[in-house]
């Protein structure tokens, strides 16, 4: 009966800690602000957008001129920028 406790109790601690750091999607305000700094720097469509460590993470950013990016946001700017290669 002990170990059937405590091995629940590992799985309920595992879970909760998951669960607290686990990624989420912005709101409609937070959408808002993130497409006005995504236009604001050229991008013209991106895919999904979620927010990890404090930062908002933008897949597939693709920029007037074509090219395509995953991109980090915090603070309102673009803090880092990988190309996606064909």
């Amino acid at each position: 009966m002990k170990t059937t406790l405590k091995f629940a109790a590992v799985i309920l601690i595992s879970t909760a800690a998951t669960a607290a750091h686990a990624d989420r999607w912005p709101n409609k305000t937070e959408r808002a602000s993130i497409t006005n700094v995504l236009k604001a720097n050229g991008f013209v469509s991106w895919g999904e957008i979620e927010l990890d460590d404090g930062r908002w993470e933008v897949d597939n950013a693709r920029h007037k001129s074509g090219r395509v990016y995953d991109l980090d946001i915090r603070g309102g700017r673009i803090v880092n920028r990988e190309r996606e290669w064909d």
